[in-house]
């Protein structure tokens, strides 16, 4: 396979450089009919075998791509060429925000893994909210699963604490009618206090407000909360408690971690990095347990999108064993690269 040269030609250029210029090479790739149309017969699964409904959405296959990768909801076109099945833009924020100061984003090849304190830059809700109606307003009508949408919402830096929820509802309402299912981000580490908002209070006051909204509208959309995965059991036992008490269609396990147990990276390399969440295959057993865990707790009644460590087939299966309906990856998609939607689902075919 070719990519392992590509990713070694990447991995000369700074992260974030090598994400936008490689994901720019595959726009516009894709902006030439023919070209898409061989890119999309190469690099999507074939078949339905793998068509499954989840929060009453339709998923053309379980291996979507977890929220951070495509911030601004740019490259849907070249994702679903590639063949998702679904697409978490965001961290959307109500205002544009530049982030953290870089560098934010590192890579630790020995443990297959990144570290990042990104910081929730994105473009701002307004932006986002057009370049997706636009999206919208351009999809074929089909009987087959179109490429699902969700979108993970998140508050502003500067916003406090208290008044986060105002952040959340406007987010909710400026991207409901663009789309098809949301996440509250309460669990990234690079926003400062954010993750004080995953205690039970200050979590209750932000879903109760967005169910309201959301039972309000016509036709509500699917509400998901994505957790860290550095809760310990009566956190986790008070987000299950929530989650039926606010009627959640299902959570999102897990977010990057903190810790840095277990690492093959050189301590004083990690000394230099400094803060960040960490994904990849060190969380690949934790984000496991967890979602076995909630699996468990909440009788297999509300659905999981499971998402740490999953490069292969055999990673998706194990978290679909573990009691998850869908999967997401991130960093597996850096280091196994663009075969890694269709490498899964075909193992995923092959040991249902």
């Amino acid at each position: 396979m070719i990519y392992p040269l590509i990713r070694q030609m990447l991995f000369c250029f700074p992260p974030e450089e090598a994400h936008y210029l490689s994901m720019n090479l595959l726009r516009a790739g894709c902006s030439i009919g023919p070209v898409r149309s061989l890119i999309h017969n190469g690099f999507s699964f074939k078949g339905n075998s793998l068509q499954k409904e989840v929060f009453g959405l339709p998923f053309a296959n379980p291996v979507g791509l977890g929220a951070g990768f495509d911030k601004n909801a740019v490259y849907l076109r070249e994702l679903e060429a590639l063949g998702f099945g679904f697409v978490e833009i965001g961290t959307v924020t109500p205002k544009a925000q530049p982030g953290n100061d870089k560098p934010r984003l590192f890579r630790l090849p020995a443990d297959k893994a990144l570290i990042n304190r990104m910081g929730f830059n994105n473009e701002g809700l307004t932006t986002i909210q057009q370049r997706l109606a636009k999206w919208n307003n351009a999809q074929p009508q089909t009987p087959n699963p179109k490429l699902i949408i969700g979108g993970n919402i998140g508050k502003n830096k500067i916003t406090p604490n208290e008044d986060a929820w105002k952040d959340y509802s406007v987010c909710f309402d400026g991207l409901f009618n663009e789309v098809d299912y949301f996440v509250v981000n309460v669990s990234s580490p690079n926003t400062p206090g954010l993750r004080e908002l995953q205690e039970k209070d200050s979590l209750k006051k932000i879903l109760s407000q967005l169910q309201n909204q959301n039972q309000g509208k016509n036709k509500p959309k699917p509400l998901l909360l994505k957790i860290a995965p550095d809760l310990t059991k009566e956190q986790l036992d008070d987000i299950v408690a929530l989650s039926f008490e606010v009627q959640l269609s299902g959570l999102v396990a897990t977010n990057t971690t903190i810790s840095r147990a277990q690492l093959q990276t050189p301590n004083p390399k990690l000394q230099t990095i400094g803060a960040g969440g960490l994904s990849g295959r060190p969380v690949r057993e934790r984000a496991t347990e967890v979602v076995q865990y909630l699996s468990k707790q909440t009788q297999n009644k509300i659905p999981i999108i499971a998402s740490g460590g999953i490069f292969t087939g055999a990673d998706a299966r194990e978290k679909l064993d573990a009691g998850a309906s869908l999967v997401q990856v991130w960093t597996g998609f850096i280091y196994e690269g663009p075969c890694i939607v269709k490498n899964i689902c075909q193992y995923l075919a092959a040991n249902p």
